[in-house]
């Protein structure tokens, strides 16, 4: 089963995803802050990361900066309630493989999450 990592600083956000996830047929864990996740994937590496941009103390564009400064290669759909074109690209040039803005749509989540796992269990394959 595919396990995604839901980080966002919001719980009714991270109850929802995770409820929505499993509903799907998805394992999920989340976690409240970026460092919070940082430290768990330390362990356990997910699928497939959900990951709120705006966060206090580190936000989403740090953490996929910090992984991939780790050069942990992590599918990550970014979530925004505030889309804006330069971070958008900064978070895709980061490696974002998806950036949705909020309120979700959630066949566009679920999608983007369904692609991106698929495309890490094949890389990691090889």
């Amino acid at each position: 089963m595919p396990y995604v990592a839901i980080v966002d600083d919001e719980e009714p956000v991270r109850k929802a995803l995770k409820r929505l996830l499993r509903a799907s047929g998805l394992e999920a864990d989340t976690y409240a802050s970026g460092k919070d996740f940082l430290e768990a994937s330390a362990e356990r590496m997910p699928d497939c990361l959900v990951l709120d941009l705006h966060m206090p103390g580190m936000s989403g564009l740090q953490v996929l900066q910090e992984l991939r400064s780790a050069k942990k290669a992590l599918p990550a759909v970014v979530i925004t309630a505030y889309d804006e074109p330069a971070t958008r690209e900064q978070c895709l040039a980061a490696g974002a493989a998806a950036y949705l803005r909020k309120p979700l749509d959630e066949r566009l989540l679920l999608n983007a999450i369904s692609a991106n796992v698929k495309r890490n269990v094949k890389e990691n394959d090889r």
